[in-house]
């Protein structure tokens, strides 16, 4: 994802303040999920929110600070840039094609038959592709994924073997679901 332009922080603190309904200074899940859209008319994928919450929640409180959103908000703005450079169609949506380049372009080799999971997995809507949330929380956690399998894969030859209960450890120490 390219970086996008630097964006004015007292645009982003008028932001910030109108998301912070009750006014602690921190935005939790809920408040930021309300602000942020989808394109598809619908609420913002809670999962997704949920991850992005806790990969800039610096200090671990459960919500952001401004400074923690001024990060996040690059980071949705970077991904708004990516997916809509990957909807061929202007569709709004991503469909299988273009996961299938898009997940090739951020250097996964993927069977035919993973790319039609994905799309089945983070397709809520049932219509054969992804809105930009799903697309967003597709992607982080098939890096967390990624992450985890690449810790265990010794020779960097795309296989481990682990026993089950190793499995059901890894499975459950990543960062992916509560």
């Amino acid at each position: 994802m390219a970086a996008g332009m630097p964006v004015d922080k007292t645009y982003l603190w008028n932001i910030f303040t109108k998301i912070d309904k009750d006014g602690n200074g921190s935005i939790s899940a809920d408040e930021l999920q309300l602000a942020l859209s989808n394109g598809a008319w619908t609420p913002f994928n809670p999962e997704t929110v949920r991850l992005m919450i806790g990969m800039f929640d610096r200090d671990n409180s459960g919500a952001i600070e401004f400074n923690e959103f001024f990060a996040l908000w690059q980071y949705v703005t970077d991904w708004q840039k990516t997916f809509r450079s990957y909807d061929q169609d202007n569709s709004g949506t991503i469909d299988r094609q273009e996961l299938k380049i898009a997940l090739t372009n951020f250097g996964y080799r993927l069977s035919e038959r993973m790319y039609t999971l994905l799309i089945t997995k983070f397709d809520r809507a049932g219509g054969g592709s992804i809105n930009f949330d799903d697309f967003i929380q597709c992607c982080i956690i098939l890096q967390i994924l990624t992450n985890s399998f690449r810790c265990r894969d010794q020779n960097r030859n795309g296989w481990i073997t682990i026993g089950y209960e190793e499995f059901v450890s890894m499975v459950f120490s990543l960062n992916v679901s509560k």
